[in-house]
């Protein structure tokens, strides 16, 4: 199970495993404002409640974060699907401009395509080939992508991650 880190201020500002979390908490650098109700850590010396969602006990200055531009990266930010038909077959990163007529390697120019899209759409716009995109792309925000890693979202972290947000 996956926990929420939230700094001081409690902004949400990573994903940890349970075990990390433990560590922060059992070192009083971290306080748990959600515990799991129904789970408990058990040691040698006492049980402890399961955290959820936790608490930096000192601001940690957070840099600008950003999602590396790689091919899986795209793919990940896309579903695993294409961009223009849906499929999740034989898939490849397509330039919406096509770099022939000035298009750059940036999140708001690759997308996921199926490879039949791609030779349907060859060296033209979307428009220009009678193509239509089913979402825009764009640079995706750091924890979103940590919140696709981290498989299900508990329902405790939605009042912390202001999800509305990112739409």
């Amino acid at each position: 199970m996956s926990v929420l880190v939230l700094n001081y201020d409690y902004q949400p500002i990573h994903i940890t495993t349970w075990r990390r979390a433990f560590v922060l908490i059992y070192l009083h650098k971290a306080e748990i404002i959600e515990s799991h109700p129904t789970r408990q850590i058990v040691t040698m010396r006492a049980n402890y409640p399961w955290p959820r969602i936790i608490r930096l006990l000192r601001y940690v200055p957070v840099p600008y974060r950003h999602v590396p531009l790689t091919r899986e990266n795209i793919f990940k930010r896309d579903g695993y699907r294409c961009v223009y038909c849906g499929s999740s077959q034989h898939l490849t990163i397509d330039h919406v401009v096509p770099r022939s007529q000035g298009g750059e390697d940036a999140w708001e120019n690759l997308v996921t395509a199926c490879e039949a899209c791609n030779r349907r759409k060859g060296n033209r716009t979307p428009e220009q080939a009678g193509m239509r995109l089913l979402r825009r792309p764009q640079r995706p925000h750091y924890l979103l992508f940590w919140l696709r890693s981290a498989g299900e979202i508990d329902p405790a972290w939605h009042p912390y991650l202001m999800l509305s947000q990112f739409r």
